[in-house]
């Protein structure tokens, strides 16, 4: 399997993970010579065609969502015989679950600015149609240089859709599914937001907010039991924040946030110190002798843009629960209730335990395990609804923003902005602020937002330009090689096709501009493509030239005229269509020549057809 070419082009190389409807492989793409990650179905799914028809549907659709920078690229999607594979951009490092094992809690500004990029790329998706299903920590890679991609976009959704088709429910991960889609509902963007409110949670805490014995048993919390508040396990939370936690993972879809965007800027908002709240959020003790995470550079309190009251949840009874009839028969209410809640929890079981109730790309075997929780937590805990702050004169710490420029970037991203208590940003909407080609070395800061010496509150995100280095040379590459190395700075590549004796057949024969330029996004750069040592056919079929001037042009063009065929009415179509002695056909090679000019390789041999007397 490992040394398997899907289609001539994909190498299968070294797995990377399995889950219970897919393997994943680093996998090398031999025509543009780039590395890639190539997940393959199982293939007990090769016979199920209406399955194979939604996941290449979905892999497509999530293929228009390539041009975001939170968002990894899905490249192509196809068959080799008993093979189904999607092919998508392999990002070099870890997910959001490593980190949050590794060092949960995080800190604030850490866990926020991943929040947001997180929340970016979901409101692309979200304008665009598309609902992710299966928002989770391990489908968000992070990339060396700190930035947030998502994985599986459209991917969930395909194997969610045949759940729906089988069983009538939606389902995620259960771990952080939305209460809506535990019940069998449709996914919206709000229960996008609400698993990223989750994953949010446990970044801040190192918890999650629901934990049991079973998949089902979970997803039946996320329906019906309070969170615990975030500051019960991670005192240092500010009250603001956790307020705004809890909002983002209310069970009723209307107190979230209204759109993925809302809540990013919501969080941007808090980073800020834009907004400040007067009223004290109580902070209960720990229920274990977990060290909490030192208190973060971040303001204590916030308040959104537009507070509206929002209603306490008051969560549903327990399923048993159920009074019993009047004396004049089972009301219609409680009946109804039933059905709700029986319907809910077969369509769980069935998930739960069917071969096709497993994430598709969930590598991690299964549900990850946290504190169960055995008994509620104290009055004094329970969330309580969100908090209506009044703006207070509270100062905020004020930095001045250095110049960067010049810099190389992993040393902005891992020491300065930290030392500074700001953080990385990303505007994926302003062209001018992605890389781009320029005579400054690779990787090394062009530009800021904000400018150097603008006086800024701490934690405000600070968005710097990279340089992808001087336009490259690519002449030599072949034109798909070439094309993409020119996409990732996002120029407009034109193609033209010209002969050439020093280059190859396929080969980029000349660029302009030429290497070393400095160019900006959207630039057009003009490539010249090899047609190898070829020379244009001289103009002498069927346009009455006598083969004694054909003769002549023909040699003169470098070919070798090896025999010269005269073609009578018995053998020529036409015949009397034609002037004696006139040329009309020719072959180089071998090969019929059909279009006036056509290019042939120089030196060809020729044979010249024309018409007797």
């Amino acid at each position: 399997m490992q040394s398997r070419v899907l289609n001539g082009r994909y190498e299968l190389l070294t797995p990377l993970g399995q889950g219970g409807m897919a393997t994943v492989y680093r996998g090398r793409d031999l025509r543009l010579g780039r590395p890639v990650a190539i997940k393959v179905l199982h293939n007990y799914y090769a016979a199920d065609d209406e399955f194979l028809q939604r996941f290449a549907h979905e892999a497509m659709s999530a293929a228009n969502l390539s041009s975001h920078p939170n968002i990894v690229d899905v490249y192509d999607v196809g068959q080799d015989g008993d093979l189904n594979y999607i092919v998508m951009e392999l990002i070099e490092g870890q997910d959001v679950k490593v980190l949050i094992n590794k060092a949960a809690p995080l800190q604030t500004t850490q866990a926020i600015n991943i929040a947001i990029q997180v929340a970016e790329g979901l409101d692309y998706a979200h304008r665009r149609g598309l609902v992710h299903r299966d928002v989770k920590p391990q489908n968000m890679l992070l990339t060396p240089d700190g930035q947030v991609r998502i994985a599986d976009f459209g991917i969930a959704k395909s194997h969610l859709s045949t759940a729906v088709t089988q069983a009538g429910i939606t389902f995620g991960t259960a771990d952080y599914i939305s209460p809506e889609q535990a019940q069998g509902l449709n996914a919206t963007p709000q229960s996008d937001i609400y698993s990223l409110g989750i994953v949010l949670y446990e970044m801040l805490t190192g918890h999650l907010p629901f934990t049991a014995d079973t998949p089902m048993a979970v997803a039946i919390q996320h329906i019906q039991k309070p969170p615990p508040p975030l500051r019960q396990w991670n005192p240092s939370v500010p009250p603001a924040l956790e307020a705004l936690v809890l909002r983002t993972i209310a069970k009723d879809q209307q107190q979230r946030p209204g759109s993925a965007k809302q809540f990013a800027q919501e969080l941007r908002d808090f980073l800020a110190g834009r907004w400040q709240q007067t009223e004290a959020v109580p902070t209960p003790r720990p229920p274990h002798n977990r060290r909490p995470a030192p208190a973060p550079a971040v303001p204590q309190s916030y308040q959104p843009r537009r507070p509206a009251p929002r209603p306490q949840y008051v969560p549903p009874p327990p399923p048993m629960a159920v009074a019993p009839p009047a004396r004049g028969g089972l009301g219609f209410g409680t009946l109804l209730l039933g059905l709700l809640l029986l319907g809910g929890l077969l369509a769980l079981a069935y998930v739960a335990f069917s071969p096709t109730g497993s994430s598709l790309f969930n590598f991690d075997g299964g549900s990850v395990a946290g504190p169960v929780a055995t008994e509620s937590p104290p009055p004094s805990a329970q969330p309580t609804a969100t908090p209506q702050p009044e703006p207070t004169g509270t100062p905020v710490p004020v930095v001045r923003v250095p110049n960067f420029v010049g810099q190389p970037e992993a040393t902005v991203a891992t020491e300065l902005l930290p030392q500074l208590k700001l953080v990385r940003g990303f505007d994926p909407n302003n062209p001018a602020l992605q890389p781009r080609f320029d005579t400054a070395a690779r990787g090394t800061v062009i530009e800021q937002a904000p400018s150097p010496g603008s006086e800024v509150p701490e934690g405000t995100p600070v968005t710097v330009v990279i340089s992808l280095g001087p336009l490259p040379n690519v002449v030599g590459q072949s034109f798909d090689a070439a094309q993409a190395t020119l996409q990732e700075g996002g120029l407009t590549v034109q193609r033209q096709d010209a002969p050439s004796g020093a280059v190859q057949a396929g080969l980029v024969a000349g660029q302009n501009p030429p290497a070393g330029a400095a160019l900006a996004r959207g630039s057009t750069v003009s490539l010249t493509v090899s047609l190898g040592d070829v020379v244009a056919f001289p103009d002498v079929i069927a346009n009455d030239t006598p083969i004694d001037r054909a003769r002549q042009l023909v040699a003169a063009a470098g070919f070798n005229i090896v025999a010269e065929d005269g073609q009578g009415p018995e053998r020529l179509a036409n015949f009397a269509s034609f002037l004696p002695f006139e040329v009309v056909s020719a072959t180089a090679n071998g090969q019929p020549i059909d279009i006036r000019g056509e290019f042939v390789p120089r030196g060809a041999d020729v044979i010249l057809a024309f018409r007797t007397p």
